[in-house]
């Protein structure tokens, strides 16, 4: 005999939202400026354009990424493909940067290290880094992989060939 009961379950685990305090845009003024890189806030996104209003001084989330040394985006290349064509594929890279960065000022390579088969690259978004991954995947095949982190804030992607 099967009891029903309109009771349910009170003891299960409820999982907090974590915030990406980099990305605080809520806490910002309606207009700001970067006091780093010059990048403006303003209507509820960061870009380039200039203007001549006085604007609230301020440091953008990439800056602040990058001064605390926290990415969002690890990147990671092998193989002897790679060491083979490094020039190539760093400029590729740059290029891919440039292209992102133009229209969306927070999406910054941090920094790159380049060993003889190897390669990691740090980024301040996570959009960036899978970019560059598909560039790289497009360009020169290899095998290309990425995983997101905990609540899509982190991205890890790795390409070897």
């Amino acid at each position: 005999m099967k009891i029903r009961s309109s009771l349910k379950r009170k003891d299960r685990l409820i999982q907090e939202r974590r915030k990406d305090v980099y990305l605080g845009a809520g806490t910002l003024p309606a207009e700001s400026i970067c006091t780093n890189c010059g990048a403006t806030f303003a209507h509820g996104r960061w870009s380039w354009k200039e203007t001549e209003k006085v604007m609230k001084k301020t440091v953008c989330p990439a800056c602040k990424r990058i001064n605390d040394n926290y990415p969002a985006g690890f990147i990671e290349l092998k193989g002897r493909f790679f060491s083979d064509h490094e020039k190539e594929i760093s400029n590729l890279i740059i290029n891919t940067e440039k292209l992102e960065k133009k229209d969306r000022p927070l999406e910054r390579i941090m920094d790159m290290k380049f060993n003889k088969n190897h390669a990691t690259l740090t980024t301040t978004g996570i959009h960036i880094a899978r970019r560059i991954g598909e560039a790289l995947s497009r360009s020169y095949q290899g095998n290309f992989s990425f995983q997101y982190g905990e609540g899509e804030k982190s991205i890890r992607v790795y390409w070897e060939r």
